[in-house]
C-alpha cells in the first residue's frame, strides 16, 4: 500500500512527473562575441513598468535591464555590492555619510545626461512617494536624513544613525534610477514609459506575447553590452519546457522543477547548461490577524504545527521548486538559527503526530475546531500550485477545511496590499541575504509596506532597528537572533521551506551566472551567444 507521502507526491507529481537530473557543469570561459539576439521566457508579466512599486520577476527580468543603479550586486562575485553609476564611494567613520562619486558621460536613453539630480529624484521618490506612487522599500531607507548633490557628479547621503545594511538596500534591483525632469513633470512617468541609462534600449511590449530590446550604443561602459538585444517571451509555465526543447527559448531565467530539467536532459544533454543551488526565496504563509479567529495565537501556532515540514519539504523537493527546511533565514545563512535550536519552536517538531495532537488541542481551546480557511494564491503552477495542495493536505490532517483561491497576479497583490485574504500564501525573495530586507516582510503594516499580516507587536519593530543600526555583527546577529525567536512564537508569518533554484540554458548562452536569487544577476550586460 502507497504511504500517505507517496500517494502526494504522485498526486503533485500531475503537475509535472518526473525525476531528478545532474547537473553540468558550466564550460570554461572563452572570448565574448558580439551579436545576436537572447530569446527567454518569462511566465509573468509586470502589472506596470515602476520598479519602485514592484515585487515580482515579472518586472526584473524584462524591465530592468533597461536601467541603471548607484550600486549593484554582481553575481560573478557571489553578489557582492560593486559600483554601477558610481565609479567609486567612501563612508565616514561613524557611518552617518556616505559619498558616492558617480561616472561621467553617462546618457538617458532619450540622449538627455545623467547627473547626481536623477539620484536624488529617484531616492526622493522612493522615500517620500507622491500622491498616487506606490514606494514598497521607503521603510529601508527611514535612516536617510539628507541626499546632497554637491556637483553633478557626486552624491551623498546623511543617515540620521548607523545603518548596517545601507549599501545593500541602495542595491535593490527595484531601485532603478529615474530622470529628474521626467519626475518633475508627471511622477508617474515610470509606470508607462521606459526611460534609462542601462545596457538595453526598451523598443516593444505588446501584453501577453513579448517584450523587445535593443543595445543602446550610447551605455556608458564601452564595449558592453554583447548582444544586439533581447526578446522576451510570456509564456505560461507548462510552455517554457517545450519552447527551450523546440529552439524557440534560448534561456529561462527564474527556475525549472527537477523534472524538467529531467525532461530537457532527455531531450539532449549535450544541447545545456545547467546551474543549481540554494535559493533565497522563503515560501511563507500570511495570516490576517485583524481577521478572526488569526487575531488568536491559539490559531496561528495550531496551524503551523499541523505542517510536517520536514517529510513535507523531502516529498515536495521531488517534485517542484522547494527543498531546505529553515526559519526566516536562509540555511546556514551565518545570522540563521541552527536547525536544532529552529526544532523546538512550533512547527518544526520533528514528532508530527505530538505536534499535531497539540495542534487540535490549541483550536478547541479556542473555540475553532470547525475552522475552515480561505487560501489566497497565484495562479503560476510553479510552486504555487503544489504549495497550495500540500498545505489543504496538512491542514485536513487537524480537521480544518481549505478552499483554495487562486487569482492571476494583479488581483493577487493587490489583494494582499489591501488586506482582502484571510491566509495567503506568498515566496518572499530578497536579492540577498540580509536582515533588514529580510525582515521587512514580518514588521509591523504600518512599519512596512511590504508586511501583510498587519499585526500591532511593537517589539518586532523595536528589533529589528536594533539591528539595523548595529555595526558590530556579533551583536547585531544576537539581536536578530531574538528577533526570529519571537516571530516563531508569535507566528503572524509561518515560515514553511525554502526554494532550491535550477536553470537551464541553451549551451550558446555564455556570460550568465547562478545567483542565490532570480532578482539579482538579471541586467544581461554581460550575457553573450556562442553562434
Amino acid at each position: 500500500m502507497m504511504s500517505r507521502w507517496s500517494r502526494f507526491i504522485a498526486a503533485a507529481a500531475m503537475l509535472g512527473a518526473g525525476v531528478l537530473g545532474t547537473g553540468l557543469v558550466p564550460a570554461a570561459a572563452q572570448e565574448p562575441k558580439r551579436g545576436g539576439i537572447l530569446n527567454f521566457a518569462i511566465t509573468a508579466e509586470p502589472t506596470n513598468y515602476d520598479c519602485h512599486g514592484s515585487q515580482t520577476f515579472g518586472l526584473i527580468h524584462p524591465v530592468t535591464p533597461h536601467y541603471s543603479y548607484v550600486v549593484k550586486f554582481d553575481s560573478s562575485q557571489n553578489n557582492k555590492i560593486v559600483g554601477d553609476l558610481a565609479k567609486s564611494w567612501t563612508i565616514a567613520p561613524d557611518g552617518l555619510t556616505y559619498t558616492f562619486a558617480l561616472n561621467e558621460g553617462v546618457t538617458f536613453h532619450d540622449g538627455s545626461p545623467f547627473s547626481s539630480a536623477d539620484v536624488k529624484a529617484t531616492f526622493d521618490r522612493i522615500m517620500n512617494p507622491p500622491e498616487g506612487v506606490v514606494s514598497l522599500r521607503r521603510q529601508l531607507f527611514k535612516t536617510v536624513s539628507a541626499i546632497e548633490t554637491p556637483d553633478a557628479n557626486t552624491i551623498v547621503f546623511k543617515l540620521m544613525e548607523p545603518t548596517a545594511s545601507f549599501l545593500v538596500n541602495l542595491g535593490s534591483p527595484f531601485n532603478c534610477i529615474y530622470s529628474a525632469a521626467k519626475l518633475k513633470t508627471d511622477p508617474k512617468f515610470p509606470e508607462t514609459n521606459i526611460l534609462g541609462t542601462g545596457a538595453y534600449q526598451f523598443v516593444e511590449y505588446v501584453r501577453g506575447s513579448h517584450w523587445i530590446s535593443k543595445r543602446y550604443d550610447g551605455y556608458f561602459r564601452k564595449g558592453l553590452p554583447y548582444l544586439d538585444g533581447y526578446k522576451a517571451y510570456f509564456v505560461k509555465s507548462n510552455g517554457v519546457v517545450p519552447g527551450l526543447i523546440g529552439g524557440q527559448f534560448d534561456a529561462e531565467f527564474r527556475g525549472r522543477t527537477p523534472s524538467e530539467k529531467s525532461q530537457l536532459m532527455a531531450a539532449g544533454a549535450d544541447r545545456w547548461t545547467v546551474h543549481e543551488g540554494s535559493w533565497s526565496t522563503i515560501n511563507i504563509i500570511i495570516f490576517n490577524t485583524l481577521k478572526k479567529p488569526f487575531d488568536d495565537v491559539r490559531v496561528r501556532r495550531a496551524l503551523t504545527l499541523a505542517i510536517d515540514r520536514w517529510k513535507g519539504s523531502e516529498a515536495l523537493s521531488k517534485i517542484t521548486i522547494v527543498k531546505g527546511v529553515g526559519g526566516y533565514l536562509r540555511p546556514g545563512y551565518e545570522y540563521a538559527l541552527p536547525e536544532k535550536e529552529i526544532e523546538t519552536f512550533p512547527g518544526f517538531w520533528r514528532d508530527i503526530e505530538k505536534s499535531r495532537a497539540e495542534a487540535k488541542r490549541l483550536l478547541k481551546e479556542a473555540g475553532a475546531e470547525n475552522l475552515t480557511i480561505r487560501l489566497h494564491n497565484r495562479t503560476l503552477a510553479e510552486p504555487y500550485t503544489p504549495i497550495g495542495v500540500f498545505l489543504i493536505d496538512q491542514w485536513r490532517q487537524i480537521g480544518v477545511k481549505v478552499e483554495h483561491s487562486q487569482v492571476d497576479t494583479n488581483p493577487y497583490f493587490g489583494n494582499l496590499v489591501d488586506g482582502k485574504f484571510d491566509v495567503a500564501y506568498y515566496p518572499a525573495t530578497e536579492p540577498v541575504d540580509d536582515p533588514s530586507a529580510q525582515f521587512a516582510y514580518y514588521l509591523t503594516n504600518a512599519k512596512s509596506s511590504i508586511s501583510y499580516s498587519r499585526h500591532t507587536n511593537a517589539r518586532v519593530d523595536e528589533l529589528w532597528d536594533q539591528q539595523s543600526r548595529s555595526l558590530d555583527p556579533v551583536k547585531r546577529k544576537a539581536i536578530v537572533n531574538d528577533l526570529e525567536r519571537l516571530l516563531l512564537n508569535e507566528a503572524y508569518v509561518l515560515p514553511l521551506n525554502w526554494w532550491e533554484r535550477i536553470i537551464v540554458l541553451n549551451k550558446k548562452v555564455k556570460g550568465w551566472n547562478m545567483s542565490s536569487s532570480h532578482f539579482s544577476g538579471q541586467d544581461l550586460i554581460g550575457v553573450w551567444l556562442d553562434q
